[in-house]
């Protein structure tokens, strides 16, 4: 069929990051089917990593104005205000795509950081270690993961974390600007208590 294989194409293109090009074929897919929800979702997906978080919103929107409980859409609508800051709607929009398609790992990693930062971070972190569990070689699960441990100042999983992040994928710098952040506070942490007692 035509369309998928414009749709593998314009997910070729967004991880090349070619975000302008996937977009371009993306609505070239819509002129031959302006009900195509995969290619509004491709749209958002590729408007997020853009930044161009108003975009994306719309394109999201109209997807699941087409087909309401599209995991794919939902989730990225979910991710979305997280990335903006809105936790609470984040929360509810993922624990939907979370029904619709449960045990996804990528859709829980989103689930417990926002629910970590909605104010809950015990229950974000018992979400986070199930993503993790569900797919143990994911860097961004162990990335996001450790960050929240950080927050909650649990140095020794987040170094732990972080440095199996980095044998899987040695030069991810997310994984090594938040290890070298890790081991700072450590230091500072270790300190401040050793000057109270």
């Amino acid at each position: 069929m035509v369309l998928d294989d414009l749709l593998k194409q314009a997910d070729g293109l967004k991880l090349a990051g070619q975000h302008g090009e996937a977009i371009a074929l993306s609505n070239k897919m819509l002129l031959m089917d302006l009900e195509y929800v995969e290619a509004y979702e491709e749209i958002g997906d590729n408007y997020l990593s853009l930044r161009e978080y108003d975009k994306a919103m719309k394109a999201l929107k109209y997807a699941l104005r087409i087909r309401p409980k599209s995991p794919n859409a939902l989730y990225l609508l979910g991710f979305l205000y997280s990335s903006t800051g809105e936790f609470e709607r984040s929360v509810e929009t993922l624990e939907l795509a979370n029904r619709v398609q449960p045990h996804h790992p990528e859709i829980l990693r989103c689930l417990g950081w926002s629910i970590f930062h909605s104010g809950d971070r015990k229950r974000g972190l018992v979400i986070l270690e199930r993503a993790k569990a569900m797919a143990p070689k994911d860097t961004l699960i162990m990335c996001d993961l450790a960050v929240c441990y950080l927050n909650d100042r649990q140095f020794e999983a987040t170094i732990k974390l972080l440095e199996e992040a980095l044998r899987l994928e040695p030069n991810n710098e997310k994984a090594k600007d938040c290890l070298e952040t890790a081991k700072f506070f450590q230091r500072e942490f270790k300190k401040l208590k050793e000057d109270r007692a």
